[in-house]
């Protein structure tokens, strides 16, 4: 019989703004920064917003001038050559932990890796393990993370998309979420909108809904 596999997926929070916070030497959870070119007038996308300015009402992808007047923020320019080398420099760390065979790159910010092995050779649970490889970007780079935990890509990021936004951080402000099919079923059969599932876009979404499907 196969061996029931365990994947966890790690995502870089706020990823763009997180490298600028740490670039100034400020805390990239507690800085209200955004990463936009303001030379391009105030109708310019911000690629990111760091999550201070999330918890503040900001929207991530939002226009310059949609962040509301008087709020004081850093504005950063994009600098895609030093995100490239923070995400490889990221990359490296997951190297010294787990074989590139059972890293699967998603994006510059996010990645899976196949954990079961590991938990065996470390002598760890799965939220054990991907708590030890956040912490270690986070002490190696500055750069916050979190991560999901589950049985196939599929549930892992799911877990992390939408499950973690739900329960409660632990002491150090972490958000580790588990997803097995039966609590799938369970805490989010009914979870709308459906565009926060992985790859559902509206177009996608209104089709099902026309269906009777959802």
């Amino acid at each position: 019989m196969e061996q029931e596999r365990t994947y966890v997926c790690i995502d870089l929070k706020s990823f763009y703004a997180s490298v600028e916070c740490v670039a100034r030497g400020l805390d990239p959870m507690t800085t209200k920064l955004v990463v936009a070119d303001p030379t391009r007038s105030e109708m310019t996308i911000c690629l990111a917003v760091s999550p201070a300015m999330k918890a503040a009402g900001v929207r991530n992808r939002c226009r310059l001038h949609e962040i509301p007047k008087g709020m004081e923020f850093i504005t950063a320019r994009p600098r895609m050559k030093t995100y490239m080398q923070v995400s490889a420099d990221i990359y490296a760390t997951y190297l010294r932990y787990v074989s590139p065979d059972d890293i699967h790159p998603y994006s510059i910010d996010e990645c899976f890796i196949d954990a079961t092995p590991y938990m065996e050779l470390y002598a760890m649970g799965a939220r054990s393990f991907a708590d030890a490889l956040r912490a270690a970007v986070k002490a190696e780079t500055g750069i916050p993370a979190t991560a999901g935990i589950g049985p196939n890509l599929y549930l892992c990021k799911i877990a992390m998309d939408i499950w973690a936004k739900r329960i409660p951080a632990d002491k150090n402000g972490v958000r580790i979420a588990t997803l097995t099919e039966k609590s799938y079923r369970h805490n989010l059969w009914d979870h709308r909108p459906l565009t926060d599932f992985w790859r559902i876009g509206r177009g996608y979404a209104k089709r099902v809904e026309a269906e009777g499907l959802c």
